[in-house]
């Protein structure tokens, strides 16, 4: 009997603490009032010094323990009346972007377009693109964008990891590219 009870009241205790947990856990908010957007990003990463950086790249952040884990934001100027269906679909959009990364001058990566699909979100409409790039090394990396216009900006949210890591972070990289919005 009483180990009956001691049963009930452990799967009593599961199943609220399972309830409390939180997609967003373990995830801070970043906001740059500035440029005019917001993400979520996770603990124990930090932000890297963006000074040094290509043109246009406005913040990047890194995991402090798997260093090859990172995100970084990058504006670049757009016509003030473009909007985001202007570039393309989805799919025109994602195609452009592998055509950039495959454009690397010494063939040293290839990348290859997942998925590519728009959401919507405070009216806002973002693409979502899904890559999977092969670097010159025989290694491979998983990227997910978010891409959004406004205001005569064109904004690129970028995440990543060594495809290894890719089954270990995908739901929480897919909240993250999700949090991603401009205001």
């Amino acid at each position: 009997m009483l180990k009956s009870i001691a049963t009930f009241i452990v799967i009593i205790l599961t199943v609220t603490l399972s309830a409390c947990v939180s997609p967003t856990g373990g995830l801070n908010p970043y906001v740059d009032g500035a440029d005019g957007y917001k993400f979520l990003y996770p603990n124990g990463w930090m932000a890297v010094d963006v000074k040094e950086a290509s043109e246009g790249v406005d913040v990047v952040f890194r995991d402090f323990i798997e260093r090859s884990e990172n995100l970084s934001v990058i504006i670049s100027d757009v016509n003030k009346n473009m909007d985001l269906s202007d570039l393309g679909s989805p799919t025109d959009v994602g195609y452009r972007f592998m055509q950039i990364v495959n454009q690397d001058t010494n063939n040293q990566r290839e990348a290859e377009l997942i998925s590519a699909e728009k959401r919507e979100q405070n009216l806002e409409d973002y693409y979502l693109l899904e890559y999977k790039v092969k670097l010159g090394d025989n290694q491979y990396r998983h990227n997910l964008a978010s891409v959004v216009t406004k205001n005569g900006k064109l904004y690129t949210f970028n995440i990543s990891t060594t495809e290894s890591r890719w089954e270990n972070v995908e739901n929480r990289f897919k909240t993250i590219v999700k949090s991603f919005t401009v205001t």
